[in-house]
């Protein structure tokens, strides 16, 4: 097997898309507020584990921009190229998330932002399961997606051909709660891509806690 072989099936689909993903994406009020949600919950100097960061904004960069230790993780080159650029206060690494090596309570924070929609079911829950590990007891996961009962459908997305699965929301929330985490909020909201092949989708933010940190706190 070739390396291009190898390579996940996403790294291809972003590599193509590139900045024009962060452009697409950059008018979602329900991502800034999301973020917002999420900053008003994290102590000074978190440490912040970003799946799927893209070109790093908006999350990475809000983010560092509020003094917390970032950590990007991306399949593709482009978009790990892109985002060392556009925010060097985070640091970031071109890893498949599946294979990263992840300690046991090792960040405050997980942000999981339309990440897992190329991994099936199996790996979509292993993947959540690992994050949520990867957390302080108390510590917090946004996971946003869209929220379709889809398997394996062959889409095309921003003119790149994917295949496509994902969980209603119903189902998400009890993915997330059989991982071991409390959902604190849930906004679902439909968005339309700033691109002339997209239209509109929903999209879905949990906002987590993993349990056994206490009280929560607004």
């Amino acid at each position: 097997m070739t390396d291009e072989q190898r390579r996940p099936p996403a790294a291809a689909v972003f590599d193509a898309l590139g900045a024009a993903y962060e452009k697409a994406f950059a008018g979602s009020e329900a991502h800034r507020r999301s973020l917002e949600r999420l900053l008003g919950r994290l102590a000074p100097g978190s440490r912040v584990l970003d799946v799927g960061s893209g070109t790093g904004r908006p999350t990475a960069e809000a983010l560092a921009g509020a003094g917390h230790e970032v950590l990007g993780v991306d399949v593709s080159p482009v978009m790990v190229e892109l985002a060392s650029r556009q925010v060097p206060a985070a640091s970031f690494r071109c890893a498949d998330v599946r294979e990263l090596p992840l300690d046991d309570a090792s960040f405050d924070a997980v942000c999981v932002y339309f990440s897992l929609l190329q991994l099936d079911r199996r790996e979509q829950r292993d993947v959540v399961r690992r994050l949520a590990r990867a957390l302080v007891p108390g510590g917090h996961l946004v996971l946003a997606t869209v929220p379709l009962d889809v398997e394996g459908v062959e889409a095309v997305f921003m003119g790149q051909p994917v295949r496509v699965t994902s969980f209603g929301a119903p189902d998400l929330v009890a993915l997330a709660e059989e991982a071991g985490l409390d959902v604190l909020e849930r906004e679902e909201t439909l968005f339309t891509p700033a691109h002339p092949d997209a239209g509109p989708e929903p999209h879905v933010f949990l906002h987590c806690r993993r349990r056994g940190g206490g009280a929560e706190h607004a």
